[in-house]
């Protein structure tokens, strides 16, 4: 699921510069688009999760990629603007529910192997956004951005086909009181790892109360629930930001230092450094600006060994709170006048800081919350998400090219208030059992 899931939601980045010159767009629509896709993400992301934690995580989880597939395809055949806003949201839908993936793998993992497995699913991500940008450096030149976006949508197609192979999660079916299923999948898994049952039975009581979004904001969640919705806004807010923001930054760099204006070009390749003059102009990706999204991509992965080292040594708070404050220094930092390499370098650093991030309060948000309201938990939370992301294209896009250090602060005051709220939550979930109810 991560996969299809990361290759959907940098399509858009890589397939910007081409929509805006096919229909002629300004910089504010451009941003609409994204913002859009995470409108619909953030829509769906509750819904789908109230559905999941009463009618089943793998239900919803197919349900999702069969609306995001169908949709994503309809995409490329979009005659206008506004349908191809209106059709990336429907996908956005689609991909809030890829989450009860993370979801069952959470319910299926024993406590001490979590912080290790978990954070492995983002060389699944890097994957797919490694795979979307080296394909659109092929695809858009040559047969085109609708094209781009058919071929990514083959990955959520061929998942869809082997979903009998994915089994729902035990501990939902137990909470249910379908014991004989949760046993016959257990079964199941230990006849593929050749090992035996343990001895005893499954004799957890069905929980009639389930999905309630009540209970997220019943006194014992309560400041949990508040402090971890902030924390996912700041952090898709600053993750999208990076993203959406590397182009301007670099445009930015190439006049660092010069006295060339941006806009005027600097004497480069007319196709990469040089625009019309027009609120619509076109600014198509050349070579280099896909190996400079490829290097700042691969940072998602940098920090893995470290963030898995915090989060089972450190706890899951501590190595948030340290990430998202060193998040908040590396956007300052943006701002020094550096070479070509020092920027990329740190949009590195910040794609590898932004991704640990994630990495830890998916991690936290799943083994706070009980099983009876986890993908409820998760949902909001996402959705919460994608508020943040909504704003970011229009800081990213629109914001920063008035002035640069106003978005650069913006970010990174974000970024600190989402560290103060990690190292005050007030539950540490280090070690600790995933709770029923």
């Amino acid at each position: 699921p991560k996969v299809a899931e990361a290759m959907e939601i940098m399509l858009i980045a890589v397939v910007s510069p081409f929509i805006r010159c096919e229909w002629q767009l300004q910089d504010w629509q451009v941003a609409l688009v994204t913002t859009m896709v995470f409108f619909g993400y953030m829509v769906f992301s509750i819904v789908l999760g109230l559905l999941a934690d009463r009618y089943g995580r793998w239900k919803i989880l197919l349900l999702s990629f069969l609306w995001a597939a169908y949709f994503s395809l309809l995409t490329s055949f979009a005659p206008s603007y506004i349908w191809f806003v209106f059709l990336r949201a429907m996908v956005g839908g689609g991909v809030s529910g890829h989450a009860q993936g993370m979801i069952i793998k959470t319910e299926f993992l024993p406590t001490k192997y979590r912080g290790y497995m978990l954070p492995l699913s983002q060389v699944f991500w890097l994957a797919g956004s490694l795979l979307i940008i080296g394909l659109a450096s092929v695809v858009n030149p040559t047969i085109g951005w609708r094209w781009l976006i058919r071929i990514a949508s083959i990955p959520g197609i061929l998942l869809i086909l082997v979903f009998k192979f994915i089994p729902e999660s035990a501990r939902y079916d137990v909470s249910t009181g379908n014991v004989a299923a949760a046993l016959a999948t257990l079964q199941r898994i230990a006849k593929m790892n050749g090992a035996a049952m343990p001895e005893g039975v499954l004799t957890e009581p069905p929980k009639e109360r389930r999905g309630r979004f009540k209970d997220l904001i019943h006194p014992k969640y309560l400041r949990t629930t508040l402090q971890i919705w902030i924390i996912w806004l700041g952090i898709a807010f600053a993750y999208y930001g990076v993203i959406l923001a590397s182009a301007e930054l670099l445009e930015r760099d190439l006049v660092c230092g010069s006295a060339t204006a941006p806009g005027q070009g600097s004497g480069g390749d007319s196709e990469e450094s040089s625009s019309i003059s027009s609120p619509c102009y076109c600014r198509l990706f050349g070579p280099s600006a896909y190996q400079t999204m490829i290097i700042s991509t691969a940072g998602e992965i940098a920090l893995n060994p470290l963030n898995i080292l915090g989060i089972n040594f450190l706890g899951r708070r501590l190595s948030l709170c340290i990430t998202m404050g060193c998040t908040a220094l590396f956007f300052l930092l943006l701002n020094i006048c550096t070479s070509s390499t020092g920027m990329i370098g740190f949009l590195f650093m910040l794609r590898a800081l932004v991704s640990a991030n994630f990495n830890t309060i998916y991690i936290y948000t799943a083994e706070v919350y009980p099983t009876t309201m986890r993908a409820l938990g998760m949902g909001t939370s996402g959705s919460l998400c994608r508020v943040g992301a909504m704003v970011a294209p229009f800081i990213s896009q629109v914001l920063m090219s008035a002035s640069f250090i106003g978005a650069l602060c913006l970010f990174s005051s974000v970024c600190v208030i989402c560290a103060i709220s990690a190292i005050t939550l007030p539950i540490e979930t280090k070690g600790r059992a995933l709770q029923v109810c």
